[in-house]
């Protein structure tokens, strides 16, 4: 406010002291002079009389600072009791709780200045040289605990005040024009401002008190009664700002113009940007005007760092061109997956060699290499996997495209653009002093401070959870008309998001019921995100960057996956709340060597959990019906599905296709027929699961594992040839069934994007984790069991995957030198 700025340019005026705008760069712990043994005998030096007149100015200019303050506080609170009026009638324009939580403690904030501004008043209006108030400062400090609570609900209360306004336009109205008085002495007696700008008064407060704090000491006598109690509130006030989240301080996120305007930093991170062919990481700052993409400068060692601008858009000359408007992006050949896969794997057993290191309490020196190696390669992983394109068009000029992992983080990035495009913006040319000047400011503003990599993380983080996260996606509410709708469900692995599942689509309604559960295979993740889209079937609306038609999304909401509450047998049922949408889900967490746990079926008439030589023997066949089955039926139409066996299948559908199986119920065909392919994949691989020991066997898992560690190409060969001429019958011929079939999958790879690497990372534990008993003396973390366990039998599955045919006959016949002592 402009009285605000007033009072604030009147101080500066007088002080005409160092930069105290931030309160690092006040340096209030080091001593001013040698040997000085407090950092405030700065003070000593001051004239008395001139520091006293200081001192009034200092107050005068605080009090006024004050009084702007508690009229803030008083206009929002205006709203709040007719507000609370209505949520006990009939028709509440918002319920008690989401007034409680918009205007949580600001009556109590505002109690605490009253006082203290009744108090101080007189104080500075009779000014006298002995006068007193470092009681009322210190007091002040003392009830900073009213803003923690305050500080630790602010986003909380952002987000509910903003989706209100949404949902009710009553309350829009309301919180877009709050009328705040203007200063006794003021010719305007009231100014308009929104309820957001009003919420993050409290949040500059503390900052602006505290600097007040740091000026009055130094113009206070140190033998002044106030001294001690000022130095007090100044040290309380300190300890309280490091406690609280610096992200959500104003000033932490603002920086002036030349032209003495403000621009507010919105949101940042770090994109891959497709430049000249290839891929870049960039940073992005969306500020309030202006979209800046920058790259970090190279500097010597102690070196302040610095961005290096390549590129801005004023926001009101950016715009998202459609889908069939953008023309064909640069030629950026996709990264092979199985080169990915292969980056996972260094990725993990670099995690675990750092864990042995840490715990064999060895060299720090060793520890940093592998550390920088891993950074090498979790950053290479961050650069090649996104391939979700994100357009902007800068309408005087060019366009630029980004590649981002997740279609969530493209509509969040569009979404703060666009609502940032609603307000009233002019174009303009930043001058290069203007633009030097906001590159400069980015390094200190910017709020993601580390590229998304797990080597920046600190020890003491969590790892995230490895295992299977099973979610049911029950039904949504709040849909305003009819849509074709289905959801999509987001896990993070490796420091970015991947896609797991989709619903099927419910069509035309305003209220879909999906009730489908999913598998979803966690690697160390840490959180869960939902989707919900309208689907679009007009075939005009194709991205040309990707050949795909554009969903539009409708909301979307994440929640953090806390091991406390999931990793409980029960089911944890949840809402999120995304745009006046309302999702409703479940889920339940099972770690890795729980979920991939062997139990024999005690019915011996069906065929899952029962021997494979039992049920060939049985059905008189050399593979099993139902593996045959379900092979059949993928390779007649999913063959070219993208993700097939990557994708889970609709939990529900795959129980119902096991107990057909079992039950050995004659419209198995037809059900097949009606049934989604991925459920159909998902029973092979529940089948393979259930076995109640591994296709590979637990007797030869300890030689699959030392042969495939061996490094001569020859003794390899031998050892894992002979291993497969020691498995029984009804094994080895599913096995090389099931070979064969996965190698015609891969050889779609281009359309179903399923490599023989990410077929060997599906298959390989289920082929050959062993069984409980088995895997006891190898377990050790749930990190360690993907890293160490999980990597050879994905190596041992991918080994045979890569072989040229092998004939049953042709290895049975075959009679070469091997070792029996594998």
């Amino acid at each position: 406010m402009e009285e605000e700025e007033e009072a604030i340019g009147f101080l500066d005026k007088v002080l005409e002291d160092e930069d105290v705008f931030l309160l690092e760069e006040c340096e209030l712990g080091s001593p001013t002079s040698p040997g000085s043994g407090s950092p405030f005998l700065v003070a000593v030096k001051v004239e008395a009389g001139k520091g006293l007149e200081m001192r009034k100015l200092v107050l005068s200019g605080f009090l006024a600072s004050e009084e702007i303050y508690i009229n803030q506080l008083e206009a929002l609170l205006l709203p709040m009791k007719p507000l609370k009026a209505t949520a006990t009638t009939s028709q509440p324009v918002l319920t008690i709780q989401q007034i409680e939580t918009i205007f949580y403690k600001i009556q109590d904030i505002y109690e605490i200045h009253k006082e203290f501004y009744d108090n101080l008043c007189p104080k500075v209006q009779q000014w006298d040289s002995q006068v007193t108030m470092g009681h009322l400062f210190q007091k002040l400090a003392s009830q900073l605990g009213v803003y923690k609570a305050f500080v630790d609900n602010y986003k909380v209360a952002l987000e509910t005040a903003e989706k209100c306004s949404q949902s009710n336009n009553q309350f829009q109205k309301i919180s877009e024009e709050l009328k705040v008085k203007g200063p006794k002495d003021s010719k305007d007696s009231h100014t308009s401002v929104t309820m957001e700008a009003l919420l993050y008064k409290p949040i500059d407060r503390v900052t602006r008190s505290t600097l007040v704090l740091h000026d009055l000491l130094k113009h206070t006598p140190v033998d002044h009664p106030d001294y001690p109690l000022l130095q007090d509130a100044l040290r309380i006030s300190q300890n309280f700002l490091s406690s609280i989240n610096e992200d959500i301080d104003p000033r932490r996120t603002a920086v002036t113009t030349p032209k003495g305007e403000t621009r507010q930093l919105v949101k940042d991170g770090f994109l891959v940007e497709v430049s000249e062919g290839s891929r870049k990481l960039r940073h992005v700052f969306l500020f309030t005007d202006v979209l800046l993409c920058a790259k970090l400068k190279k500097t010597s060692a102690g070196k302040h760092q610095q961005y290096d601008c390549k590129w801005y858009i004023p926001l009101a000359d950016l715009v998202f061109p459609s889908p069939e408007e953008s023309e064909a992006s640069p030629q950026v050949h996709p990264f092979p997956d199985h080169e990915l896969e292969d980056m996972k794997m260094k990725i993990s057993a670099l995690k675990s060699e750092i864990q042995k290191e840490k715990a064999s309490k060895g060299q720090s020196r060793a520890i940093e290499r592998l550390k920088k190696k891993m950074f090498e390669n979790e950053f290479l992983l961050l650069l090649n996997s996104p391939t979700i394109p994100f357009r902007i068009h800068n309408r005087n000029g060019k366009s630029y495209l980004f590649l981002l992992s997740s279609d969530y983080e493209r509509s969040e990035w569009r979404e703060a653009i666009q609502k940032l495009q609603k307000k009233d913006l002019q174009a303009f040319v930043l001058s290069s002093v203007e633009l030097q000047v906001l590159t400069g400011s980015c390094f200190k503003l910017r709020t993601v401070h580390n590229i998304p990599v797990t080597s920046n993380k600190d020890d003491d983080e969590s790892p995230g959870l490895y295992g299977f996260l099973h979610v049911i996606v029950h039904s949504a509410k709040g849909f305003k008309q009819s849509a074709n709708l289905y959801c999509t469900l987001e896990v993070d692995s490796f420091g970015y998001f991947v896609s797991k599942a989709k619903t099927r689509v419910f069509r035309d309604t305003t209220e879909p019921k999906w009730d489908e559960e999913f598998e979803i295979e966690l690697e160390g993740s840490q959180s869960l995100r939902i989707l919900c889209y309208e689907k679009c079937y007009d075939k005009t609306k194709v991205n040309k960057d990707n050949n795909e038609i554009v969903d539009k999304i409708m909301g979307k909401g994440q929640i953090q996956l806390d091991p406390q509450t999931v990793e409980t047998k029960n089911w944890h049922t949840d809402v999120i709340e995304m745009n006046g949408i309302k999702v409703e889900f479940s889920m339940k967490f099972t770690s890795r060597d729980m979920s991939l746990k062997r139990t024999p079926s005690k019915k011996q008439t069906g065929v899952f959990g029962v021997k494979i030589s039992v049920v060939t023997k049985r059905e008189r066949s050399k593979v099993p019906y139902i593996v045959r089955q379900c092979v059949e039926e993928v390779e007649k139409r999913g063959i070219e599905e993208v993700g097939i066996y990557r994708i889970s299948g609709v939990a529900t559908d795959i129980q119902a296709l096991k107990a057909v199986f079992d039950a050995n119920n004659k419209d198995i065909l037809l059900m097949l027929s009606d049934m989604d392919i991925n459920a159909i994949a998902g029973t092979l691989k529940l089948y393979f699961r259930e076995l109640p020991e591994p296709l590979l066997t637990d007797r030869l898992y300890p030689a699959f594992m030392e042969g495939i560690a061996l490094s001569d190409p020859a003794a390899k060969e031998n050892c894992m040839m002979h291993l497969l001429r020691t498995l029984p019958d009804p094994n080895l011929i599913t096995f090389l069934f099931l070979l064969e079939h996965l190698k015609r999958v891969a050889e779609k790879e281009p359309i179903n994007k399923m490599s023989l690497h990410n077929l060997a990372t599906v298959f390989g534990p289920t082929l050959l984790r062993p069984s409980e008993v088995e895997s006891k003396a190898h377990l050790t973390s749930a990190a360690d069991i993907w890293s160490h366990d999980v990597m050879a039998q994905v190596q041992v599955l991918l080994y045979y995957l890569q072989h040229p045919p092998i004939s049953f006959a042709e290895l049975k016949r075959n009679t070469l030198y091997f070792s029996t002592d594998v």
